[in-house]
């Protein structure tokens, strides 16, 4: 899957609960990803995983974490609801 000449670019920046769903996802796909986590320091001002994905299915990658995203956040309403 993934090659010497693999190219990756930002996918965004997650939770790590949304970004292990949406790696997950990306498996199931077989998008080739990888993700960074914030730094000792950095955790001061920067929140979440920033995750990377294979430039050439950047598209798809992004329908499936708009997907993962909008699930849980409809979920975290549903129990606001209650």
């Amino acid at each position: 899957m993934a090659g010497k000449d693999l190219m990756t670019v930002h996918l965004g920046q997650f939770t790590r609960e949304s970004a292990s769903e949406i790696a997950g996802k990306l498996e199931e796909a077989e998008i080739a990803w990888w993700y960074k986590e914030p730094g000792f320091f950095s955790r001061i001002w920067e929140y979440g995983v920033r995750m990377f994905v294979d430039e050439s299915r950047l598209e798809e990658a992004k329908g499936i974490a708009a997907e993962v995203v909008q699930r849980r956040a409809e979920a975290i309403e549903k129990r606001k609801g209650r």
